[in-house]
């Protein structure tokens, strides 16, 4: 073959657009013999790289693949990418220790990259210790900032331990403020919103500049943990910096963070600065309103961000109106907007939707209303509907639905201890208010009788910008004696006023 061929089919291959290109290009090159040449073939893979639809072109690439007598590095890491982009990318685990199993081949910087990110999109959680011996072994831990993140990325992505994921973290010699945002948000992930201010504190003390990334999980810390005064000082930094203004997704979480800390009016103000607001802004602000029973004004925000932003609301801020109806009691509106999501927004109600309705009936003392919308729904109820049905009961003293509502849940819940646990406690207690105190007793002797243990309940208050967590039952605060005296002294006034 003539080097003009030569040139005329590589180049060919590096044009391909389409499957069909690739292929004709493959075509050519077993007529010119060039299928049999590693480095040709190489490039007929990379093509495939860039094209939509992995999943479509993942046989054809596999086929290629196996036509190569000796496939080197570089056609095993492209092998890998490919894999990582299809819904199956463990298979780039197998390509990885087919190309561990060749003597004269050893895996690249770049291979860990790619074996990376597949370990990661298949949640091959389980392999980060695997994993970070090898790029250890390999002297490529130490060297490269990507591997490093990846590796800290599968640590916290397990879950397991993450105090594994900061034994890691602290082998890093200069974390940049990607790693630091990772850990952070691994805290946060688990519902460790303290530790991950704390973490966020040390990052600051070591002179490290928190990008938008990272302020956002920071807010959502702040929101987590209940810190008021930290996402205070956070959002003058923002002001400094006009970060709320230019960027929608660090002022919608400066927005949750204030709703979330029971400030409603500052959320209103930042939320009407920001220059620009998506569906995740209004959610953002829906959500607040109804986490304290705002329903008017989640009514009106859900007409708003049609008519100023031009925004259409989707199933997360129909359920977060839905959730604002319940808390405020608007039962008709609330009914409305159930009935008419599909044919006003074009959204097919979701179990939570229906959920979220019973609730609101159930709140409201329409208990046998509640139980014909649960017969009627398209899906089968699960816990959240149930658990719905049987606090209205408790409230309204209806035994029969509330043993109805009892049975259904221990069905769905079989084998969750604490949930059948609250279910018989609640049941117990229906029968206490209906002066049924015999049923109440077997009730309590099941509860002894299976062992169920409920995890104790917690709250968290922010003061002076200390954040304490109090557990229900533990005793070991240092000042649960003035505690306790001033909770009854608040009491004693309240009932006074009252």
């Amino acid at each position: 073959m003539s080097v003009l061929s030569w040139k005329t089919l590589i180049l060919a291959s590096q044009r391909c657009k389409t499957l069909q290109q690739i292929k004709s290009t493959h075509a050519s090159f077993i007529i010119h013999n060039l299928h049999r040449n590693t480095y040709a073939i190489s490039k007929l893979l990379t093509s495939l790289l860039p094209l939509p639809n992995p999943n479509k072109h993942f046989p054809y690439a596999s086929l290629i693949f196996d036509s190569i007598q000796s496939p080197n590095a570089f056609v095993y890491d492209t092998m890998i990418r490919i894999c990582s982009r299809t819904s199956q990318p463990h298979l780039g685990v197998r390509y990885f220790k087919l190309m561990m199993a060749e003597e004269d081949i050893a895996p690249s910087y770049l291979t860990f990259h790619f074996l990376l990110v597949a370990c990661l999109n298949a949640s091959l959680f389980d392999m980060c210790k695997q994993v970070h011996s090898l790029v250890v072994k390999n002297g490529v831990f130490t060297s490269d900032g990507h591997v490093q993140t990846g590796i800290l990325r599968l640590y916290v992505e397990d879950g397991v331990c993450l105090s594994d994921a900061r034994k890691v973290f602290d082998e890093i010699p200069h974390p940049d403020v990607v790693k630091w945002d990772v850990l952070i948000n691994g805290y946060v992930k688990r519902g460790l919103g303290s530790e991950g201010l704390s973490v966020f504190r040390e990052m600051l003390g070591r002179g490290i500049e928190p990008d938008k990334f990272l302020v956002t999980t920071a807010l959502t810390a702040c929101a987590q943990a209940g810190a008021l005064t930290q996402g205070k000082w956070i959002h003058e930094v923002l002001e400094k910096r006009k970060w709320i203004e230019h960027d929608v997704f660090v002022g919608t979480a400066l927005v949750d963070m204030y709703c979330k800390c029971g400030c409603l009016e500052t959320a209103l103000e930042v939320f009407e600065k920001l220059s620009k607001r998506n569906v995740f802004s209004w959610a953002a602000l829906i959500g607040g309103y109804a986490g304290y029973g705002y329903g008017e004004e989640a009514i009106v925000c859900l007409e708003k961000m049609e008519r100023e932003d031009g925004v259409k609301p989707d199933s997360v801020v129909l359920l977060a109106v839905l959730a604002a109806c319940a808390h405020g009691g608007f039962l008709e509106e609330g009914r409305g907007i159930l009935d008419n999501m599909e044919g006003r927004y074009g959204i097919t109600p979701k179990h939570e939707h229906y959920s979220c309705i019973v609730d609101l009936m159930c709140r409201a003392g329409r208990l046998d209303e509640a139980v014909e919308l649960i017969e009627e729904m398209p899906m089968k109820p699960l816990a959240s509907v149930w658990g719905a049905l049987l606090n209205g009961c408790r409230t309204h003293k209806n035994v029969e639905l509330g043993e109805l509502a009892v049975k259904n849940l221990l069905e769905v819940e079989k084998g969750n201890a604490d949930e059948e646990e609250a279910a018989l406690v609640q049941l117990s207690s229906i029968y206490m208010t209906s002066h049924r105190n015999g049923e109440a007793s077997k009730i309590r002797q099941m509860i002894d009788q299976k062992g169920i243990r409920k995890a104790p309940g917690c709250s968290v208050l922010e003061v002076d910008g200390d954040v304490t967590k109090f557990v229900s039952g533990d005793a070991s605060h240092p000042n649960l004696l003035q505690i306790h005296t001033l909770i009854h002294l608040l009491s004693v006034d309240a009932l006074q006023i009252l």
